[in-house]
């Protein structure tokens, strides 16, 4: 087996709490500079920045998983990834039909701006994309698996916009592939206190938002090669693949 370094939550400028040097050139170099292997892009309820991302790694060793951090009715923050852009693009229709549109103020929030390689701005979205979807975190798992993704619930240590902040337990039919714990948390303390047996993975990843944050927190995994199929089986602890947090 290979190790990689992963961080699979990564925010860019598209997100309103992203910096605006969270460019898709500015990821793509800065992981490879720090040593990541292999990153996901998970905006805030929109997919619209990852192709790019994708694209420019596609030059580099760097591999791009292609996501999303929704937000569930009952504001759970939780990563869905997917293998192809045709997921992506139907997940993506997905996020537009459920979200609430709430007029967005880029003075208050920040901005949420698409932009090219040479960071020129494509689009600007004026509703905001911190909003909550209208639909429970158990359809949104349902509507990720669907598609064949993975779906992990964010950094549930937190006291707010986690899984247990929000819903106090794991909910049993809730079909979670990993659980991802904040870049501070340790991860006996976190099963000790949430009792999460051994069989549920736990994975740690940066949640960057400004370039500093980008690579300073990851996840080895443990598999053959860095593709998406490897890094289900390595969640799921098959085969002799698997996690370990540094």
């Amino acid at each position: 087996m290979r190790t990689f370094r992963t961080d699979l939550h990564i925010h860019t400028v598209l997100s309103p709490c992203g910096s605006l040097e969270m460019s898709p050139g500015n990821i793509v170099s800065l992981a490879n500079q720090r040593g990541l292997n292999i990153i996901g892009i998970t905006d805030h309820n929109s997919t619209k920045q990852c192709e790019l991302i994708w694209k420019l790694a596609k030059k580099t060793n760097l591999t791009v998983i292609p996501g999303c951090e929704m937000t569930s009715r009952e504001e759970v923050h939780c990563l869905g990834l997917f293998e192809d852009f045709d997921a992506l693009r139907v997940f993506q229709d997905y996020l537009d039909r459920h979200l609430s549109i709430i007029p967005h103020n880029a003075s208050l929030f920040g901005y949420q701006v698409v932009v090219d390689q040479d960071e020129n701005i494509l689009e600007e979205l004026d509703y905001y994309l911190g909003a909550a979807l209208d639909v429970s975190v158990e359809e949104v798992e349902q509507k990720v698996h669907e598609l064949s993704g993975i779906f992990i619930p964010a950094h549930v240590d937190r006291p707010r916009n986690s899984l247990y902040s929000q819903l106090g337990f794991l909910p049993p039919e809730l079909k979670v592939d990993a659980l991802q714990i904040s870049k501070l948390a340790e991860e006996t303390a976190v099963r000790e206190k949430y009792r999460i047996g051994s069989d549920l993975t736990l994975v740690k990843f940066s949640d960057a938002h400004f370039p500093d944050d980008l690579g300073k927190t990851y996840t080895i995994f443990e598999m053959e090669s860095p593709s998406f199929a490897e890094i289900k089986k390595a969640l799921k602890q098959e085969n002799g693949r698997g996690v370990k947090i540094p």
